[in-house]
């Protein structure tokens, strides 16, 4: 430990984080960025994104090229090569954007605006220095452009400091992650070469609640459920035949009752058993990880929670099941006295390590057909419907697994105690509550993948009136010029 505090002490004084980027010249750059409309659907905006990706990249000295395959958003590779390096770490970014509904901004969504802490509107260009709490506001500004245009900055601190990397850099920006990524693993499978690098940093999502950053070891996997159950072939007065003709929105209530309660503890046999325990390192670091609990009350309008008191951090490790929504009859003014035809449930489970979406669908069909129901596929005919007693449509969604990284490897180490150096000590998180595809990057070896977001907790990620807090951004350049120095 002696050893390793001295050689950080080193590394501290002949480091380039005492360079500082030009802050006008990268938010410029970052607004032009910002400008370009970004759904993964809109093939020729995304090509433009791609294209001043590239662009931004070469103009650093970066080698670049453009991964391709029929249908998708290209992937956009760029490496930083250094002779004799041993090691490439891999970091990735998307650059696709979620849908927007422009009626719900305050600007428009691909007009980069910078706004103060009180909302108001502020001329960045001719300010003689940007406040640090100054936030741009447009689509991807948090999510997920920002680590683009951070690393770029960081290579421009790199060369003003006259220092060079010592392992071989590899940049990955993908432009449908917001859709699913549905293409990324036949990208994954076709570029073998390009994508499977010695460890991968993956850069997205917000930083930790308590506005410290966060370097995160895994994400819970999915997979996603649809329900019917049906009743009657036709809406039947409820005071002719109620409690004789069975009502499916009952029905399809009790059955999620008895998948799981109201603490969130999932009630299906079996479905724990292949839940791996908590590792010491794990356990260690959610005991140091910062308390939220009550802010997060406060700030969701909630008096209590689920998971019998347990801290948000710990309930997190374990798998759940979420109910998304139901939907049968109507409410209010347009209620009516009837016993409806069907009734329709949307779930999702979050999965951990050694759970699959195989293995849990398995569990929660038997379960089904514990409690009575023959499962059908497709929507049944009259035939089948009078055939059966108890009868529901299942249907899956494909989903993906759960995967960690321990958080003692060496690498894992080593990432912590560089962002440490660089005045940003992480709060260390096990496993995100929610769900990335994070165990492609991990094929076919194991590959340490960690995750490194930059953005600010409140970026309104996926909403109206996305931001990026500037502080966040310089904070982010900050930890990007420590591991592209600091990294062997």
């Amino acid at each position: 430990m002696k050893r390793l505090t001295i050689l950080f002490v080193l590394f501290l004084a002949t480091s380039a984080l005492g360079q500082k980027p030009d802050q006008h010249a990268v938010v410029a750059e970052f607004v032009d960025l910002l400008a370009i409309p970004n759904l993964a659907s809109d093939a020729p905006n995304i090509a433009r994104n791609a294209a001043a990706i590239r662009a931004m990249f070469e103009k650093r000295g970066v080698s670049t090229r453009l991964l391709t395959l029929d249908g998708a958003p290209p992937i956009v590779i760029g490496d930083v090569r250094v002779p004799g390096a041993t090691r490439t770490i891999a970091f990735y970014a998307h650059y696709d954007g979620q849908p927007v509904d422009p009626a719900q901004w305050k600007s428009a969504p691909w007009t980069p605006v910078m706004r103060d802490a009180a909302g108001n509107e502020v001329d960045w260009r001719n300010a003689k220095s940007l406040n640090p709490e100054w936030r741009i506001y447009a689509r991807s500004s948090g999510d997920d452009k920002t680590p683009i245009i951070g690393m770029a900055a960081a290579l421009d601190v790199l060369r003003a400091a006259g220092h060079k990397t010592a392992v071989n850099l590899r940049f990955v920006f993908e432009g449908e992650e917001e859709a699913g990524s549905p293409h990324l693993a036949a990208y994954l499978a076709k570029y073998p070469e390009v994508l499977r690098p010695d460890a991968w940093i993956l850069c997205d999502g917000p930083v930790h609640q308590s506005r410290r950053m966060q370097l995160v070891f895994g994400a819970r996997g999915v997979v996603d459920l649809e329900l019917t159950v049906y009743g009657p072939v036709k809406g039947l007065h409820d005071g002719h035949y109620g409690n004789w003709v069975p009502n499916p929105i009952v029905r399809l209530t009790h059955l999620i009752d008895s998948m799981r309660d109201e603490s969130g503890r999932i009630l299906i046999a079996h479905f724990y058993g292949d839940v791996q325990r908590i590792s010491r390192a794990e356990q260690e670091a959610i005991a140091k990880m910062p308390s939220v609990e009550t802010d997060l009350k406060r700030e969701f309008g909630i008096a209590a929670t689920e998971g019998e008191g347990l801290p948000l951090n710990e309930m997190l490790m374990l798998p759940a099941l979420n109910v998304r929504g139901i939907q049968s009859g109507h409410v209010g003014a347009q209620a009516s006295n009837t016993i409806q035809t069907e009734a329709q449930a949307s779930l999702d489970f979050r999965l951990v390590p050694a759970e699959t979406p195989e293995s849990v669908k398995t569990l929660v069909e038997q379960h089904i057909e514990t409690q009575g129901y023959t499962i059908v596929r497709t929507t049944p005919d009259a035939a089948t419907r009078a055939a059966h007693a108890k009868l529901i449509k299942v249907v899956w969604g494909s989903g993906y697994p759960p995967a960690r990284t321990p958080l003692d490897l060496p690498f894992s180490n080593q990432i912590a105690s560089l962002m440490a150096a660089a005045g940003h000590d992480p709060v260390r998180v096990p496993t995100l509550g929610g769900s990335i595809p994070m165990y492609l990057f991990q094929q076919p070896a194991n590959t340490p993948v960690l995750i490194l977001p930059i953005a600010n907790h409140d970026d309104n990620q996926h909403a109206a009136n996305e931001n990026i807090r500037l502080q966040n951004l310089w904070d982010g350049i900050d930890v990007y010029v420590a591991l592209f120095e600091g990294l062997r």
